[in-house]
């Protein structure tokens, strides 16, 4: 079973951010830090180890720096449940809307999730072992009256199907599908697993139907093998460990915790309901408390906190003294430079031009960009960001969805075409108008 990889030290986990993410070494080393604690909690004394509660840590910076990618690299990194929830979607007990619990009851349902991904990766093989011995039986039916031939037809048409042979052929199989009431459970405000509880049993009373399909036999080998797979899963053991994970190594990011915030010298900001509300109901799940989910008692007491918020009207003071407190160490992230732009652009392994490098290449066309085209990018970037509106690292998908826009549209119509170099004058003449035009840009770009 894959389990959660904490054996990193602070320093290697920030070098594999290195690969994703530019700058704010401060945000990193503070992550890093946060992660290798779990590990040397989990290797302290049992007496004390349950003592021992993660430093949830607060982030601070504009939008588009790399916030939330941080936190979802480092979950990714180590596989530890994750989930990301917007704080200003929260309302206080008493009015309609989501309460702050729901945020612990999706951690849980996505750690099941994993989990039996994982669970069902390990035991793939034996998944499609299974679905070819159902394909052999709807091709070659097991038979009484002479078993030795039947056995010796049967291999033959195994060699057929292993070597894929027989992927084209149509075979009808039986698919079970769980029938759903399409009716959606309302429930009132704090009674959300109630509600889904309800809905989970309406779903049960459907029962699961089988329901027969012509399908070619590489697709029936995908779903047949799937729904081995789900069969052999113990889904008791999948709920345990995912709790376990939950608990022990679950990470919730909060974003826009400043719209939570109350200006004390602007006043209110708006008709959101109860800002100081939301943030005394979000208290004791930060300290540390047990919430009910559809899979049982969830204790939050080791599970890491991450607020995020820009904080340009309110700032971290704004919250209340014993959230504040609850989130100890504070990061600032610093906002994105030309210079930043061009390595965001040239050094992570998912940079945005390799994507499209990548999209392209399924048409047959390599696509490869000028360094003086990827340097008037960045230019442009940092330049609409500062006259328009700073949107981080976003702008950059912006300006190179518009800068390819002719070229996606043209390809695959254009056959002769084989590769595409993008250099600045290409840059300049798709850009011009529109960086020239600050209304435009401020729609488009």
């Amino acid at each position: 079973m894959n389990v959660v990889q904490l054996e990193r030290t602070p320093q290697q986990i920030v070098q594999e951010l290195v690969h994703y993410i530019i700058g704010q070494k401060a945000a990193k080393r503070a992550m890093a830090v946060a992660l290798r604690n779990r590990w040397r909690r989990m290797k302290a004394e049992e007496t004390i180890r349950e003592e021992i509660v993660p430093a949830n840590i607060l982030m601070i910076g504009p939008t588009g720096v790399g916030k939330t990618e941080i936190a979802r690299r480092l979950a990714k990194m180590v596989r530890a449940p994750f989930i990301k929830v917007e704080a200003s979607k929260f309302t206080e007990v008493g009015y309609v809307g989501r309460d702050v619990e729901s945020m612990v009851r999706d951690l849980a349902e996505s750690a099941v999730t994993m989990v039996r991904a994982e669970l069902q990766e390990e035991i793939r093989n034996q998944a499609e072992e299974s679905a070819e011995k159902l394909i052999l039986d709807i091709l070659i039916p097991p038979s009484s009256s002479d078993p030795e031939l039947n056995e010796r037809t049967r291999e033959k048409f195994r060699e057929k199907l292993q070597k894929g042979e027989l992927n084209d052929r149509q075979i009808e199989i039986e698919i079970q599908e769980t029938k759903t009431p399409t009716m959606q459970i309302f429930g009132p405000q704090g009674m959300e697993e109630m509600g889904m509880n309800f809905q989970e049993l309406l779903g049960s009373l459907g029962g699961k139907k089988k329901s027969k399909r012509t399908v070619p036999v590489s697709e029936a080998r995908t779903i047949l093998a799937e729904q081995e797979a789900q069969k052999m899963v113990n889904q008791d053991q999948v709920v345990q460990i995912a709790l376990d994970r939950v608990q022990s190594h679950g990470i919730i990011f909060i974003d826009e915790i400043d719209k939570i915030a109350e200006n004390r010298e602007g006043g209110s900001r708006g008709p959101d309901v109860s800002r100081q509300g939301v943030q005394r109901d979000l208290l004791p799940i930060v300290e540390g408390s047990s919430v009910n989910t559809r899979y049982g008692v969830v204790k939050t007491d080791h599970i890491l906190f991450i607020g995020s918020g820009a904080f340009h009207v309110s700032r971290p003071s704004d919250l209340i003294p014993e959230l504040q407190g609850r989130f100890p160490i504070r990061v600032e992230l610093d906002s994105l430079t030309e210079e930043d732009f061009y390595q965001i652009l040239t050094i992570p392994r998912n940079a945005l031009t390799r994507q499209y490098e990548a999209l392209l290449q399924s048409e047959g066309v390599e696509l490869t960009f000028s360094d003086d085209a990827l340097k008037e990018i960045a230019r442009i970037a940092a330049h609409v960001n500062q006259q328009v509106e700073n949107i981080g690292a976003r702008r950059l998908q912006t300006i190179l969805s518009t800068l390819l826009e002719d070229l996606l549209y043209s390809i695959p119509d254009d056959f002769g075409l084989q590769s595409v170099n993008i250099d600045a004058a290409y840059v300049e003449k798709q850009l011009k108008d529109l960086v020239m035009d600050k209304d435009l840009s401020h729609f488009i770009l």
